[in-house]
């Protein structure tokens, strides 16, 4: 599956690293918004040994339309910013390409921009597109439906600097309809990220807990989104909504996850 790469951040490296070195996906190119490091190699910045030519772009260089004519791509995944998808939305809508978003906020108007895109093409979007987040969130959501008495608590544990309440934690709080203000933070070193999710019971309790490693965690969900999204019809979706089959256990027994994985 060949792929097109927009953001070569510390995380759009820890992807591009994830796709070069899968035997299921081509990396064909990167975009970025400066110039200083157009026309370099992305494997041999990365120090991969790879037979792909994949360079890097600037969007000042090359419009989408362009692009996408040279370099051809069937998804493009968007580790950018919420502006990026002015710059490539409507040439991959246009040509029936995957867009894969993992632009952890996007403002109202480029969210309906994105949904908007999902008429004319496949169009996914996660916020944060780790598999154990989208799994935490989704046994929280599947717990909280089977108790709903339970008494819950969110908590974000992130390094000493980092500003405000992470997107994540804030995510997890809308998905399980508790207020953004009940969410406890924690700042101390270096910490990644750690969220946990904790429901009090009369007498006994259930931890959810998700601990990043490495951004190579988020090229992980990436190669999970864009194999699960083969094949599909034009639409929406979210890492719930292709996750959600996996809980059917009656199918995964029946070797629903050897197929589709």
């Amino acid at each position: 599956m060949r792929i097109g790469l927009i953001g070569f951040g510390k995380t759009g490296r820890a992807v591009a690293s994830i796709l070069l070195e899968s035997p299921n996906t081509k990396l064909q190119w990167v975009v970025r918004r400066s110039n200083m490091l157009e026309h370099r190699s992305v494997p041999e910045f990365l120090g991969i040994e790879s037979d792909l030519p994949c360079l890097l772009y600037s969007k000042q260089e090359l419009s989408a339309e362009e692009l996408l004519d040279r370099y051809p791509v069937d998804v493009i995944v968007d580790f950018s910013s919420p502006s990026g998808i002015d710059y490539y939305g409507h040439a991959a809508a246009k040509r029936h390409i995957t867009i894969v978003s993992a632009v952890s906020q996007y403002p109202d108007l480029q969210l309906v921009k994105l949904k908007r895109l999902s008429k004319r093409t496949v169009v996914m979007h996660s916020p944060n597109i780790t598999l154990g987040i989208n799994f935490l969130i989704l046994s929280a959501k599947v717990l909280k439906n089977i108790a709903p008495f339970t008494d819950i608590a969110i908590t974000e544990q992130h390094f000493k600097t980092k500003p405000q309440v992470s997107g994540t934690a804030k995510v997890i709080a809308r998905e399980l309809d508790i207020p953004e203000d009940e969410i406890n933070t924690v700042r101390a070193g270096g910490i990644i990220g750690v969220h946990e999710i904790l429901f009090g019971f009369p007498y006994q309790t259930v931890r959810l807990k998700h601990e990043s490693i490495a951004r190579e965690a988020f090229g992980n969900g990436v190669l999970f989104a864009v194999q699960n999204l083969y094949g599909k019809p034009k639409g929406f979706y979210t890492m719930e909504s292709l996750l959600k089959p996996y809980f059917n256990m009656d199918v995964f027994e029946e070797g629903y996850l050897a197929e589709t994985v």
